[in-house]
């Protein structure tokens, strides 16, 4: 029972309101109903569209079956490890993708800012792919899919009926002749424009369709984990159904063999090329969701004795498994495609947007009734990234939330900041619908989200975990033997003991130290060195302000690391020495590992006293009203 106490000096006996109801305002931050919720958001989250369009394509480029020796190399050693340590920081932080890293490290807070710019561009034009999808699935509800004839007002006259046309010489076609699928994507859907110069009108269908996108993506997480945990049991699901029915297809097509084969036949030459190693590692990253916040995210709504280990294992089995069994269903399309059309499979194998919008609505239009399995697909397609986009959202918002507890922590504030979200998120998307919006696309693609933003976090992301957190305990060393003695994994290995009963296999935390950096850093600087300037479909050249404007976005996310960790050296007082202690000391709220708290009672009575505290209340000062 609370009373309300009078403040001296109050005229007519005025009361302060108590702190007790202040403090009731404030709602609870949640937690997932049960593990499934859980294990489902997360494989909703990194099982999207790049397991069905991107390693199948890579696997077939580089090597067939021997591209899995580099991708099983980079899985053990990078992927596993990295997805393990974000899921296990949010839950044993219970924060978002930045105030768990100010809680563990502070210098290191500017990896979680890093990874919102990420999350924002993410959020901002991953949703464009749903809406093509959505126009596709539409126009799929027709006696004849547009695309599968030259008969339609937006053919031009290089059009020519490939189905029809298989068995004609080749040279009595064009030398430019287009095919109607390549024609419908570029003409009907994107309205394609000269070059990024000529942005044109919005596309109104497609600026319709994105709208829908966003109302979806709205009500799956408007009550954050109450409803995101129930949607997930639908969205999360649903694809397999449909993969399995397009494999079960697929590979009982004509020519599915020859497909198969193309797919995983070994070529062990290809393992030489450096570049081969390089897309292996950038698939994982891609994959897996990692250095953009959204694991730390989904494991802050764990209970904090949640065995994350045994869940992070399994999700990363889940879906390189997936990843490879969709390879069967595609190319097992493709081999049948390119029997019909009597053309080697390299000539009909795409990747990305060619894969999802011209190869596979090609091979639709040759199966009996095309619309059912045009319907299908395209359904499979908006599940995959529905609750990647979702869930992505829910990530950042989760982050502004943490960092602003005591204003959106209430009643109807989080609907309104989802709302806030969608909206910006929705009017900056215009800019992709346009005409010539496909070009601004791809900028998004190559380089705001791009595997070199992502390795660049990531090295930083394990110096952090495996070097430095923690090192304050030993109060005697100096500063230069806390970054030399690696004592941070053991820390954070103490950390998960804590949490799970049990110590994890002592190879994660190796990696952590050693192959992970090692590795990330290698990839990175080849990544640089071997840089190649986008073209748009091999052939458009962006003009030298559209590469700034890309090198930009990616930089926007890399510089946010050393400048914040410059602003808080700066911000806070004291000789550098204890400047630099203060800021690689935990939190003093974080849950304490029971073996270390007779040591840190002994310390205390000792007269230490946390050199965190000052440093913790300068970054809550910047982050809270």
């Amino acid at each position: 029972m609370t009373r309300a106490v009078a403040k001296e000096g109050e005229p007519n006996g005025a009361t302060a309101v108590p702190e007790e109801i202040k403090k009731e305002e404030m709602e609870e931050r949640g937690q997932w109903s049960s593990k499934m919720e859980f294990v489902l958001s997360v494989a909703g989250e990194i099982i999207g569209l790049g397991n069905v369009w991107r390693f199948p394509y890579l696997c077939y480029k580089n090597g067939g079956g021997a591209f899995l020796i580099p991708y099983l190399i980079f899985l053990f050693t990078c992927g596993i490890p990295l997805f393990f340590l974000e899921t296990a920081l949010g839950q044993y932080t219970s924060q978002g993708g930045v105030t768990a890293w100010r809680k563990i490290c502070p210098i290191f807070e500017g990896i979680g800012y890093a990874s919102q710019v990420i999350e924002c561009y993410l959020n901002i034009y991953y949703i464009i792919i749903l809406s093509w999808a959505l126009f596709y699935l539409f126009s799929s509800f027709t006696t004849v899919l547009p695309w599968a004839s030259c008969n339609n007002p937006w053919n031009s006259d290089l059009c020519v009926d490939i189905l029809n046309s298989s068995r004609l010489d080749n040279r009595t076609l064009p030398a430019n002749a287009t095919s109607p699928m390549i024609e419908f994507w570029e003409k009907r859907v994107l309205g394609l424009t000269d070059g990024i110069h000529k942005l044109g009108t919005v596309r109104w269908e497609l600026a319709l369709c994105l709208l829908l996108a966003w109302i979806i993506c709205y009500f799956c997480i408007w009550k954050g984990v109450k409803s995101t945990g129930k949607v997930v049991y639908f969205t999360a699901t649903f694809p397999y159904v449909m993969l399995i029915i397009l494999l079960v297809r697929g590979v009982t097509l004509p020519g599915a063999t020859e497909g198969i084969v193309f797919y995983l036949k070994p070529d062990i030459s290809r393992l030489a090329d450096p570049q081969v190693w390089m897309d292996a590692g950038t698939q994982i990253f891609f994959s897996y969701a990692i250095c953009q916040g959204c694991l730390t995210a989904l494991g802050s709504y764990n209970k904090y004795t949640n065995n994350c280990y045994r869940d992070c294992i399994m999700l990363c089995f889940l879906n390189s498994a997936t990843s490879f069994i969709a390879g069967f269903a595609i190319f097992s399309v493709l081999g049948f495609m390119a029997r019909e059309q009597a053309v080697p499979i390299a000539e009909v194998a795409e990747s990305g947007p060619g894969l999802a919008f011209i190869a596979y609505p090609m091979a639709v239009t040759m199966m009996p009734v095309s619309q059912l399995w045009s319907c299908l697909f395209f359904l499979m397609l908006i599940f995959l990234g529905l609750d990647s986009q979702f869930v992505c959202v829910e990530s950042m918002v989760t982050a502004v939330i943490d960092m602003f507890p005591g204003v959106f922590r209430k009643k109807g504030r989080r609907e309104l900041l989802i709302l806030a979200v969608a909206v910006i998120c929705y009017l900056l998307g215009l800019l992709l619908v346009t005409e010539g919006g496909m070009y601004i696309f791809q900028l998004f693609d190559y380089y705001a989200a791009s595997g070199t933003c992502l390795l660049f976090l990531a090295i930083f992301e394990v110096i952090c975990v495996g070097w430095v957190y923690g090192n304050n305990n030993d109060l005697t060393s100096d500063f230069v033997s806390v970054l030399t003695g690696g004592q941070g994994a053991n820390r954070f290995y103490d950390n998960i003991e804590d949490m799970i009963g049990f110590r994890p296999w002592p190879l994660i935390k190796i990696c952590w130290l050693v192959f992970t950096p090692g590795l990330c850093l290698a990839v990175f600087l080849f990544s640089l060195i071997k840089y190649t300037p986008l073209k748009y479909n091999n052939s458009y050249v962006y003009p030298p302000w559209g590469y700034v404007v890309g090198w930009l976005m990616a930089l926007s996310s890399m510089v946010c690391i050393p400048l914040y960790a410059i602003f808080i050296l700066l911000k806070t007082k004291g000789p550098l020495k204890q400047r630099l202690t203060q800021l690689i000391s935990p939190a003093e709220d974080l849950p304490q590992p029971k073996k270390h708290m007779a040591g840190l009672s002994e310390l205390k009575r000792k007269g230490w006293s946390p050199l965190a505290q000052e440093v913790l209340s300068i970054t809550e000062r910047e982050t809270h009203f």
